[in-house]
């Protein structure tokens, strides 16, 4: 067997570009975010071409088949021929994305909340606090 058979599988997905650093692929695979063949992996599981490896890079979960393997990162481009995303993660990714894009903002239906500087000094104005130094009513 060849020493460019396998590979590690978070040396991989650092070379592949899915994450920044080779302790964060470790990190995300150790919260069992990576799975190698629908199985649970470790950092140092051997990766072989032909593997599927699914993952979650925040909220985007992707699906690869690993088509090559590199003992080295090079530029995005060269990353990108190192595995083919499958058509149904492809199009699971685009849905995800296009609900994002449609999703409503969140901040748009609070009705309710902490008062901003304005609603509190609105407040203030129709309140008739006279001399008092306390809001209590114990006058």
């Amino acid at each position: 067997m060849n020493v460019t058979d396998t590979m590690r599988l978070d040396k991989w997905l650092w070379c592949a570009r899915f994450y920044k650093t080779r302790s964060l692929a470790t990190e995300e695979i150790a919260k069992g975010r990576v799975t190698v063949n629908g199985q649970a992996a470790k950092p140092a599981r051997d990766l072989r071409c032909g593997d599927t490896v699914a993952l979650r890079q925040g909220p985007v979960a992707r699906t690869v088949q690993v088509r090559a393997l590199s003992g080295a990162r090079g530029p995005a481009p060269v990353a990108q021929l190192l595995y083919e995303e499958t058509a149904e993660s492809i199009s699971a990714r685009e849905r995800a994305a296009e609900q994002r894009r449609l999703a409503p903002e969140p901040a748009a239906a609070l009705q309710e909340g902490r008062p901003t500087k304005r609603d509190r000094r609105n407040i203030d104005r129709a309140q008739d606090w006279g001399n008092r130094w306390s809001a209590s009513i114990d006058e």
